[in-house]
């Protein structure tokens, strides 16, 4: 395993917005940096998910988030829009797979299907990162 490896996998599971590029950095080809980054990402959610249901129970009971929905509230306005699936495309660049992970518990979702949607939602920003790091490379190259 390389260092940049390392670095990707690493910054993945933390903060996946610096990981392709750090990982790159640190001697990792592009397509390395960008899968361990994936990976990193992906476990950064299953991690939380494997504590599943009761996880959910202590984080609605601490957090007293009311399962239901409500349309005055911008947050369910959000979530009944664009729902597991945009959640999960954002999440990257926002929250973290952790954090979404916690939050689509409390609201209700299958670990399964949270898995999924951060597995899959990343995906877009992992190509686009991959691209960036690759010409900032040859640029300094």
């Amino acid at each position: 395993m390389t260092a940049g490896f390392l670095t990707a996998f690493g910054l993945g599971f933390v903060y996946f917005v610096a990981a392709i590029p750090a990982g790159v950095a640190a001697g990792s080809s592009t397509m390395l940096a960008a899968f361990a980054a994936w990976a990193g990402y992906s476990l950064g959610g299953s991690v939380v998910l494997i504590a599943g249901t009761p996880l959910r129970s202590w984080i609605t009971r601490k957090l007293k988030v009311d399962p239901r929905p409500d349309p005055a509230k911008l947050f369910w306005r959000i979530w009944e829009r664009f729902g597991l699936w945009g959640l999960g495309l954002i999440a990257p660049v926002t929250i973290g797979p952790q954090a979404t992970a916690l939050l689509c518990l409390s609201l209700g979702e299958t670990p399964r299907r949270i898995q999924l949607a951060i597995s899959l939602g990343v995906l877009p920003w992992v190509i686009g990162f991959a691209v960036v790091a690759t010409l900032g490379a040859r640029a300094l190259r």
